[in-house]
C-alpha cells in the first residue's frame, strides 16, 4: 500500500519509520513538513491512502483538498469534532472513504470498552462517584484530549447520575450530575488517562499509559489498511467491531 503523509511532526515521522522498518507499505509523499510547507499533489495522487497528523485548525482544509483529489484518508488529528457533520458531507459528495479516531492505539480502544463496561457496572450497584484526568506532553495541541472526550462519552452514556461533562477549572463545588475530567500539560508524557470510581467503601482506578507513539502509528496504518478500498465515513471503532472486514 502506498501512503501519503500530511504533516511530518512526531506522529508523521513515526508512521514513516514503521513503514520503512516493516517494508510492507511505502510512504510515497510527504506534504506540509512545516506549518507553512508545500503540498505534494502529484505524490498524493500516486498514493492509495492519505494519513493526516497535523493541527485541528487546518485539518478541515486538508480534508477538502484530499477529497478533491479523490483519495481515501485516515485522520489522526484530533480536536476538530465540532466539524464532523461538514466532513461527512465532503466525504459523501466526493465519494471517498475516511476514517478517524480520538486515539488510534489498539490498547486505548480496548480501554474505551473496559471503561464503558465498568461504568455501567458501578452505576448498577450504586454508591460510587466517578471522575477522570489525563496528562500529555507540552507539544499536545488540544485540551482536553480526544481520548479524554471519548472516555467521558462512554461514562456519560453508561452512568445515569452523570449528565454533563466539565473539563474546566472549577471555582465552585461540582454538581452531582457533572463529570469532571481534568487535563494536565507538561513534560514528555505521550499520553496517560485515568478514570476513578470512588465510594465510601473503596476506590477503583483504571488507567491507560502510552509508552510512546509507536502504538498510535501502528493503529493509523491499520486504519489505512481498513479504509483503502472503502467509501464512506468511519470511526476506528469499526475496525474492532467488524474485524477489519
Amino acid at each position: 500500500m502506498k501512503i501519503a503523509l500530511i504533516g511530518f511532526g512526531n506522529m508523521g515521522k513515526e508512521v514513516e519509520r514503521l513503514t520503512r522498518d516493516d517494508g510492507k507499505h511505502q510512504v510515497v509523499s510527504i506534504s506540509l513538513k512545516q506549518t507553512n510547507g508545500q503540498w505534494d499533489e502529484v505524490g498524493i495522487k500516486s498514493a492509495d491512502v492519505v494519513i493526516d497528523f497535523t493541527h485541528p485548525q487546518v485539518v478541515l482544509e486538508n480534508i477538502k483538498k484530499v477529497a478533491s483529489l479523490g483519495k481515501n484518508m485516515v485522520v489522526g488529528t484530533t480536536g476538530w469534532y465540532d466539524q464532523i457533520d461538514q466532513v461527512k458531507k465532503i466525504v459523501k459528495a466526493k465519494k471517498i472513504g475516511l476514517i478517524y479516531a480520538q486515539n488510534f492505539s489498539v490498547g486505548a480502544n480496548i480501554f474505551f470498552k473496559i471503561i464503558a463496561f465498568a461504568s455501567k457496572l458501578f452505576a448498577k450497584f450504586g454508591g460510587y462517584d466517578v471522575y477522570g484526568f489525563e496528562v500529555h506532553h507540552t507539544g499536545k495541541k488540544d485540551s482536553p484530549s480526544g481520548t479524554a472526550l471519548r472516555l467521558a462519552k462512554e461514562i456519560l452514556g453508561t452512568f445515569p447520575a452523570k449528565e454533563r461533562l466539565q473539563t474546566e477549572k472549577l471555582n465552585r463545588q461540582i454538581e452531582k450530575d457533572e463529570l469532571h475530567f481534568a487535563s494536565i500539560r507538561g513534560g514528555r508524557n505521550p499520553g496517560f488517562h485515568q478514570v476513578v470510581f470512588d465510594s465510601p467503601a473503596d476506590s477503583i482506578t483504571l488507567s491507560h499509559q502510552a509508552h510512546g507513539r509507536g502504538g498510535f502509528a501502528q493503529g493509523a496504518i491499520l486504519a489505512a489498511e481498513f479504509i483503502k478500498d472503502k467509501k464512506g465515513f468511519y470511526n476506528f471503532d469499526e475496525v474492532f467491531t467488524k474485524g477489519g472486514e
